[in-house]
């Protein structure tokens, strides 16, 4: 078993989310191997809701259209993870306060965990942004997120999160929003952390995703855009080679 770390920390760039309860699993296994041959750093599974068996079976079948690259679970709820990824996202809503979603979900998982040994976790800070929008992941949630405009809000959280000792701090402003996070924002929480750090939403051009990482990301996370567009391998490697 290869730590998560070790398995992310020397590639960085970009990692495309794929929601299970809007891909078929044939389109997953094609967005892979697309992603593959551009280039990507990552491929992420998940979403703020689940569809039982779905979650499995489009992790596999991402798995298949890209073998080598690292497969992450982003999951919105205990009940959704699966072990045919390389590692999870352990995610605790720090933006909120919300207990679920702090550490009830966390509890409900230690079953999951106990039984796939194999599966590693990687404890990260999940940072909700305002993102001009009311999202899934604030209606799931029941939480509010941080203002767009308040980059020390976001670095308070951040610093907190690193002194509990949370390894990867995930900023984001949630699938569908109408604008992405704010470069004051990424700066104020790369200064915070020094840890791995992921940034999604709102992300729909090279442009988005060449700010976020110049202003500090490590992984630049786009989902919807590309569920939306089908996007040819040509399109993936332009949003690839703007993250590198």
């Amino acid at each position: 078993m290869i730590a998560p770390l070790a398995l992310l920390k020397d590639r960085r760039g970009l990692a495309i989310l794929v929601d299970p309860a809007r891909t078929r699993p044939d389109d997953a296994t094609e967005l892979a191997a697309d992603a593959a041959a551009a280039g990507a750093a990552a491929l992420l599974v998940g979403g703020s809701y689940g569809i039982d068996g779905r979650v499995s079976a489009v992790a596999r079948a991402l798995k298949a259209g890209a073998p080598t690259l690292p497969l992450l679970q982003f999951p919105g709820a205990a009940s959704q993870l699966v072990p045919d990824v390389d590692a999870v996202l352990l995610l605790s809503l720090i933006s909120g306060r919300n207990p679920q979603y702090l550490i009830e979900e966390h509890v409900r998982s230690v079953g999951f965990f106990a039984a796939h040994p194999d599966v590693p976790s990687l404890s990260t800070a999940y940072v909700l942004i305002d993102g001009g929008t009311i999202t899934s992941v604030e209606s799931v949630s029941q939480t509010r997120p941080l203002p767009s405009d308040k980059p020390e809000l976001v670095a308070a959280h951040v610093s907190a999160a690193m002194l509990i000792g949370m390894q990867a701090v995930y900023l984001d402003t949630g699938s569908g929003a109408r604008r992405p996070v704010g470069s004051s924002l990424i700066h104020a929480a790369r200064r915070a952390s020094g840890g791995l750090l992921f940034v999604g939403g709102g992300i729909r051009s090279p442009d988005t995703v060449r700010a976020a990482r110049s202003a500090g990301a490590d992984y630049v996370v786009v989902g919807t855009h590309f569920e939306s567009h089908a996007p040819s391998g040509s399109v993936v490697r332009e949003f690839v080679l703007a993250a590198r």
